[in-house]
């Protein structure tokens, strides 16, 4: 079975044809067992059957002949045509014969019709193009030849077996697709509703009856749906509860800084204090926000890109250059598209500074490749140690030196990789060979937003 997976790699991914064909396999294995079985038991016990039955006929044919009347020998040989299919000829030296093949009974059906009649008896399939079962006897010194119809003879021929194998093989095949089926449909009904499950939406409740370990899987997931519902109410309810009941306090003590009589460099610290709190809440958020796949809109990403490169342009520690290919459309979020590059274009503000304080290069590509569109965003910074890159997009994590140089919770990149995600992207992080970190984007595309009419969504965004 490994090597026909192997051989056929879509097997790999369907569990219902890979049990269907092993079904099939065991059926027509165990088909093929049985008849070879039943023919070698019934080879010997049908030669000698047939051998009997030709020695017979031949036997009765031959004294028919001899105590009949000379002038009433062609009415018997009328008779023996008519009613038993039998013909008698005589047997000529410039008789054309071809020699009697009737698979492996042959031999044995010969051996034995030999034992009774004579070495010298002749066996033809054929004489003179005359097909059927011939069979020589002698009366007296003349020969002469018996035939018979080989439906006589090899009443089960290959023919019928082959039929009568593939129709049982067929009506096996057809039990062996219900079969899979039905043992995959709880399966199925699983994969769906766990996929329904990934992608944010509530499955149907799946049916607990059944076999035992189908009913007790089914229940399990019904019973982790529901965990996971509570869950999330729970987190949406924390979220809110986190917004109004920390950023309120920060809302007032900017407001009392502000009134207090403080030193000008005393309230620039506290307010940059009080800032950054209110910006890792706002981290905190954005990547503890639920994921809502029915805000997903058309997006122009083009047209969006664009805007990025724009307000990206207005910083004085930046210079961005772009090419970005027109026309290509995602289904996204233009919010959420937008804080991905403006958390990169962060992220590259704080980690790829210079020591000369000149400003930071960052390039920015996107064009199409097959159904995709690949963002490429790359910066001349100092870049990040090869064994750390895989680090930086789990939650709470920054290298050492930035630890030391910026602040922050560390959810910028984990934040980035969870937006593409929910967008159904790939998100890929590697050195440039001339300095700097390279990051690679690829969203799958949609319907062109021309035809959609909604290209402004980015511009309201």
């Amino acid at each position: 079975m490994s090597n026909l997976v192997k051989r056929l790699p879509w097997l790999k991914s369907g569990l219902f044809w890979r049990t269907f064909i092993l079904l099939a396999l065991l059926i027509t294995t165990s088909m093929a067992a049985w008849v070879y079985g039943v023919r070698s038991v019934e080879r010997a016990p049908r030669a000698r059957q047939i051998a009997a039955q030709v020695v017979s006929m031949v036997t009765i044919t031959r004294a028919a002949l001899t105590h009949s009347a000379p002038d009433l020998r062609r009415e018997l040989l009328f008779d023996l045509a008519s009613n038993e299919g039998i013909r008698v000829y005589p047997l000529e030296d410039t008789d054309v014969v071809e020699r009697y093949t009737g698979g492996n009974l042959a031999p044995l059906v010969q051996e034995q019709v030999r034992a009774k009649l004579g070495e010298d008896t002749r066996f033809a399939r054929k004489v003179n193009d005359v097909e059927g079962f011939w069979v020589s006897f002698n009366i007296d010194d003349d020969a002469y030849w018996l035939m018979l119809d080989r439906g006589r003879i090899d009443r089960n021929s290959g023919v019928q077996w082959l039929g009568w194998g593939t129709v049982t093989l067929l009506l096996a095949l057809i039990g062996a697709l219900f079969i899979s089926g039905f043992v995959n449909l709880p399966l199925a009904r699983l994969t769906a509703a766990t996929r329904a499950v990934a992608k944010g939406r509530q499955p149907e409740k799946l049916p607990e009856k059944g076999p035992r370990e189908i009913r007790e899987a089914n229940r399990s997931f019904n019973q982790m749906v529901s965990d996971l519902e509570r869950i999330e109410s729970d987190r949406a309810l924390i979220l809110a509860g986190i917004s109004h009941d920390l950023r309120t306090p920060i809302s007032r003590m900017l407001l009392e800084v502000e009134m207090a009589g403080l030193d000008p460099e005393a309230r620039a610290g506290m307010q940059a204090d009080l800032a950054q709190m209110d910006a890792i809440i706002g981290q905190f958020l954005d990547y503890a926000r639920p994921d809502d796949p029915s805000s997903m809109r058309l997006t122009d990403l083009s047209i969006l890109l664009q805007e990025i490169v724009q307000d990206t342009a207005r910083l004085s520690d930046v210079k961005i250059s772009a090419h970005i290919d027109e026309g290509l459309a995602v289904m996204g979020q233009a919010t959420d598209i937008k804080r991905v590059f403006t958390n990169l274009v962060e992220n590259a503000r704080r980690y790829a500074r210079h020591e000369d304080g000149s400003p930071i290069a960052i390039d920015l590509q996107c064009h199409r490749d097959s159904n995709v569109a690949v963002i490429e965003f790359a910066d001349d910074g100092p870049g990040v140690p090869q064994e750390a890159l895989e680090r930086l997009l789990r939650p709470f994590t920054r290298l050492d030196v930035a630890r030391s140089q910026a602040n922050g919770a560390g959810l910028g990149l984990a934040i980035v990789d969870r937006l593409i995600k929910r967008h159904h992207g790939k998100l890929q992080l590697d050195n440039r060979s001339t300095g700097g970190l390279a990051i690679r984007i690829e969203l799958p595309l949609a319907q062109s937003p021309r035809n959609a009419g909604t290209a402004t969504e980015s511009n309201a965004a």
